[in-house]
């Protein structure tokens, strides 16, 4: 289904999937959404005067936990765009550059949430009773997304970047990032670089920059 939606100081084009049956996530992933959650993509023409078309993901992270807070409390931003309720995931982020175009794809669990074993999960419903309408979550997203966008492109990373770390899980949290290649460390959060890579203190005080790893949060 195609919404056409009004986003305060963008319009764009918002096509949401009443059901995704074969969704791709990070790295391949499957991703499958019934109907009552929220499978939505969007796409960013980018100009030349534009930050770095990798931050778009704090950008898509920034205006996804702002729409969610709406309905449900306790929302924290996982590097780079993941969204936890208590360390449970809410949401996942994908997004594909093709050309001077980035297509953003937004899944969120409304209603029903999967049992997966690598990490726990949660929804919307699960924490508050009841899910939002899809259409009425997607008009909150577009409306948050396109201020934000609006904002990255007039002042750059700098606002989304400090929006990000106030919703963030706090410095000093444990996590394990895996990268593309295997390699895996443990280490505590130390915040995002100017760029909005993730800063991972090491057991020795080294810092490790990460520009591209799954990110665990590590349990008590």
């Amino acid at each position: 289904m195609a919404v056409l939606a009004r986003a305060g100081a963008a319009e764009g084009l918002w096509l949401r999937a009443v059901r995704q049956s074969a969704g791709r996530g990070r790295q391949g992933r499957p991703w499958i959404a019934p109907p009552g959650n929220l499978s939505a993509s969007t796409l960013v023409r980018l100009g030349r005067q534009d930050p770095p078309a990798s931050t778009l993901a704090l950008v898509a992270a920034v205006a996804l936990q702002e729409a969610a807070e709406t309905f449900v409390g306790g929302v924290q931003i996982k590097w780079p765009n993941d969204l936890l309720i208590g360390g449970a995931k809410l949401s996942g982020i994908l997004l594909e550059r093709h050309g001077d175009a980035v297509v953003i794809g937004f899944g969120l669990n409304l209603a029903h949430h999967p049992d997966a074993v690598d990490r726990p999960t949660t929804s919307i419903a699960a924490i508050t009773g009841s899910a939002p309408d899809p259409d009425v979550f997607l008009a909150t997203l577009a409306d948050s997304f396109g201020r934000w966008l609006y904002r990255w492109r007039a002042e750059g990373l700098a606002p989304i970047r400090t929006r990000w770390l106030e919703k963030a899980h706090p410095i000093g949290a444990a996590l394990s990032a895996r990268l593309p290649d295997g390699t895996s460390f443990d280490g505590l959060f130390d915040g995002l670089d100017q760029q909005g890579a993730l800063r991972l203190r090491l057991a020795d005080g080294s810092v490790h920059v990460i520009h591209a790893a799954d990110i665990f949060l590590i349990r008590d």
